[in-house]
């Protein structure tokens, strides 16, 4: 018997149960069904320009930039820049999202590719599935349409988000998930950013980019 299963006979020695009880079992398979929710804060509440304006402010507190466009054609050219003005090379890596690759970049200098990163690209593109204002944080699903390491091996991520894809809380995101993807069929990773990497731990000095991109830049859209 592993420690696991010693624990659990004891628990239900105590409790004088044996886990096999119908009522027991129904109460546990309609909680997990239901999927209540909790407490929500109401810090990203409000109408869809109340949520925006929260996700931009709390996303540039968390040192993130932001920028937006009117029309997803735009997008390349507020890369190119926001890559000009930071001094980086135009050079590119992003995953096969078609939303991505329908996208005008062939009216920029940018060097394109495509694909995970190995560690070796400084600049990388991601769409982000939701945006969640309470935190300012990007909701980013892995795959090959934007590949998890695009997320923390380039030093700069730009990442993509549609105005309508901005929702209030993370029980709101949570909840688009299930419902894109139904029961059982999320993608392997949900990574949850909020602006760039950075860590405290070191004499309490604040250092960008410790465990992942140096840059945060969000340009919404749409």
């Amino acid at each position: 018997m592993s420690a696991r299963d010693s624990v659990l006979a004891g628990v239900r020695r105590s409790l004088g149960v044996t886990g096999t009880e119908a009522p027991r079992r129904f109460e546990v398979e309609r909680r997990l069904a239901e999927a209540p929710a909790g407490v929500v804060p109401e810090r990203g509440q409000g109408d869809a320009g109340q949520r925006l304006a929260t996700f931009k402010a709390e996303a540039e507190r968390a040192q993130a930039s932001v920028a937006e466009v009117a029309t997803r054609a735009e997008v390349p050219a507020e890369v190119a820049r926001f890559l000009r003005d930071a001094n980086c090379p135009a050079t590119v890596r992003m995953g096969a999202d078609p939303r991505l690759a329908a996208m005008p970049w062939s009216e920029t200098a940018l060097e394109i590719s495509s694909g995970p990163s190995d560690g070796h690209d400084l600049n990388a593109v991601s769409f982000a599935f939701a945006g969640i204002a309470e935190t300012g944080t990007l909701a980013l699903v892995s795959g090959a349409d934007n590949p998890t390491t695009l997320n923390f091996l380039p030093d700069n991520h730009i990442v993509v988000l549609r105005r309508a894809d901005v929702v209030a809380d993370y029980e709101a995101a949570i909840a688009r998930l299930r419902a894109a993807y139904g029961k059982g069929g999320a993608p392997r990773t949900l990574n949850l950013v909020a602006g760039p990497s950075r860590s405290g731990d070191i004499e309490q000095t604040l250092l960008l980019g410790a465990h992942g991109p140096r840059r945060l830049h969000i340009v919404i859209s749409d």
